[in-house]
């Protein structure tokens, strides 16, 4: 056997996270996000085996823990899709902070349990409600989060000109509304979706500079989010879906999409610091987030949010890989 891994299976919303538990090597590098840089440089072999098919396949989602760098993290992740490796995974850090309770990687408090995630975007305090030792609704607050930029228009290939927010969550996301586009959130039609944040994404990447105001690693477009337009403070949910990295569909309302969609609104004035909104995914599974105080990055007007959810088992994993299975080594269909 070349490869030999143990992963634990869970799944925030419907959108699947495999944490790597045992087998995989040890990643060195002086931060966070020298770790990140050496894994996509050295061991991205082994990402293509977990995530891709035969074991995974276009839209899975997998966890690396690895040894903190910051004085006051707990644990230290990286995030892996099909495409590379992410900055944030708010849907990701709530099964984390199930998953610290469950395996005792920290020491359990009751009614709430405080873990602190040192994700390549930075620290994330995560917030595990525990009762009788099992953890149930995981909560996290944000790093900054803040709108780049207002209503800007995007030459596209397939919709000519397309008005589009871009804002930071953890990661970049351009947001549009589906009605720009004459579409609709619908579960059973998401390929014309795909499609069109496809074009978006890459009319953004070519039309738009990004830069983060204090780390320039994190300054790179992820993904686009499409959203009903209801974006003004309201007791309903509103609907949105995030397709990121390589036309990868969230099927939750994707944590860090959620983060920066609440920075959006702050800025336009469409929600108050403090006033909770429930946003919903294609899948119907929902998070509810908060701005709960205004701070800053670098120069620009930031907030902090806060996002919740739940997250769930569904297996427990020992992948090998034998040295004649080239097939093994992964690949992809759509």
């Amino acid at each position: 056997m070349i490869a030999n891994i143990t992963c634990s299976d869970m799944h925030t919303g419907g959108e699947p996270v495999r944490i790597v538990t045992s087998g995989y090597p040890d990643i060195p590098g002086d931060t966070i996000l020298d770790k990140r840089i050496y894994a996509r440089n050295h061991l991205d072999h082994l990402r293509k085996m977990l995530i891709y098919e035969p074991r995974g396949h276009a839209d899975m989602y997998g966890v690396l823990l690895v040894k903190p760098d910051h004085v006051d993290a707990d644990i230290a992740v990286l995030f892996m899709h099909n495409e590379g490796y992410s900055t944030m995974c708010g849907h990701a850090i709530i099964a984390l902070g199930r998953f610290a309770i469950d395996q005792r990687l920290v020491p359990i408090v009751e009614p709430e349990t405080l873990i602190k995630i040192q994700c390549p975007c930075g620290l994330i305090n995560t917030y595990v409600s525990v009762v009788n030792g099992k953890p149930s609704e995981v909560r996290f607050t944000s790093v900054p989060a803040f709108a780049y930029i207002v209503e800007k228009p995007i030459m596209t290939d397939s919709f000519g000109l397309v008005n589009v927010d871009i804002a930071y969550g953890g990661a970049f996301y351009a947001v549009t509304t589906t009605n720009e586009l004459g579409l609709c959130i619908n579960s059973s039609k998401t390929q014309n979706l795909v499609d069109a944040a496809t074009d978006i994404s890459a009319a953004v990447r070519t039309q738009v500079s990004l830069e983060h105001p204090e780390q320039p690693d994190l300054g790179f477009l992820y993904g686009t989010i499409f959203t009903d337009g209801k974006d003004t403070f309201s007791s309903q949910p509103t609907k949105n879906i995030c397709i990121f990295a390589n036309s990868q569909v969230d099927r939750s309302p994707t944590g860090s999409g959620v983060t920066a969609r609440i920075a959006l609104q702050h800025k336009k004035g469409q929600i108050s610091i403090g006033q909770s909104r429930v946003f919903q995914s294609v899948t119907g599974s929902t998070f509810s987030g908060k701005a709960i105080s205004q701070t800053s990055c670098g120069a620009l007007k930031a907030v902090i949010v806060e996002v919740s959810g739940k997250s769930y088992y569904t297996s427990r994993s020992h992948f090998t890989l034998e040295k004649e299975d080239e097939m093994g080594r992964g690949f992809l269909l759509r």
